[in-house]
């Protein structure tokens, strides 16, 4: 089944679709609304979206450095987060998401 990308009024939505006939209910049902302003058939079974694109600029991968600022405090979360606050500059609200996050996904 062939993906698609569907470009409207406010959304880009990427769908599998049998054929462009398709994709296109698949638009006018998620948002009936708005009008196809593009839709194109990707030629590989993936879709990538470059962080630069959307404005994204992390020098640093904050999972890496969440993991290894738990390892250094030994899973205290409080420690955890100090050290991570200390290494990117982060304030103590994103930090403690980025900690209590890595936590759960068993650092």
């Amino acid at each position: 089944m062939p993906l698609f990308e569907i470009e409207t009024d406010a959304h880009i939505i990427i769908t599998w679709a049998d054929d462009e006939n398709d994709a296109r209910d698949v638009a006018k049902d998620s948002y009936p609304g708005e009008s196809i302003l593009r839709l194109s058939k990707r030629p590989r079974n993936s879709w990538v979206i470059s962080k630069g694109v959307l404005g994204i600029k992390i020098k640093t991968d904050p999972c890496g450095v969440a993991r290894d600022c738990l390892s250094k405090a030994s899973g205290d979360k409080v420690h955890a987060i100090r050290l991570y606050m200390q290494q990117t500059g982060d304030d103590l609200e994103q930090s403690r998401k980025v900690i209590e996050t890595n936590m759960v996904m068993g650092w």
